[in-house]
């Protein structure tokens, strides 16, 4: 039988990359990634993330969504149409399938996030 995941008895290691090249827009900030859960299927993954200030453009596929909730910091996004959502310590938001636009970080921000990665 599958066991509860506990983000506070865990330590994975944490996972170090920026945005790439092509994609940004200010600064090259360090994004820190803690997976706690991947499910059996790899579909769906959740965990802690972490990023330094600076901006980036982003194209989600179709069959991807995320949820997170921000713990600290605040981030902006905005859609290709320019309408722009900010976030800080309390919100949450959903990146759904298929958005573009820009992910801002305004400063350094902490999320827990969930994304399902639908198999095609």
């Amino acid at each position: 039988m599958p066991a509860i995941t506990d983000f506070a008895a865990q330590s994975p290691a944490p996972v170090l990359d920026h945005p790439r090249a092509e994609r940004r827009q200010s600064g090259n900030p360090q994004r820190t990634t803690w997976n706690h859960f991947t499910n059996a299927s790899g579909e769906v993954d959740a965990g802690i993330w972490a990023c330094e200030v600076g901006s980036w453009r982003i194209a989600f596929p179709a069959n991807k969504d995320e949820f997170f909730f921000v713990t600290e910091g605040r981030c902006r996004l905005i859609d290709e149409q320019g309408h722009a959502v900010e976030a800080g310590p309390g919100n949450a938001l959903v990146i759904p399938g298929g958005f573009q636009g820009v992910f801002e970080v305004l400063e350094p921000v902490k999320k827990h996030y969930v994304i399902v990665e639908r198999k095609v």
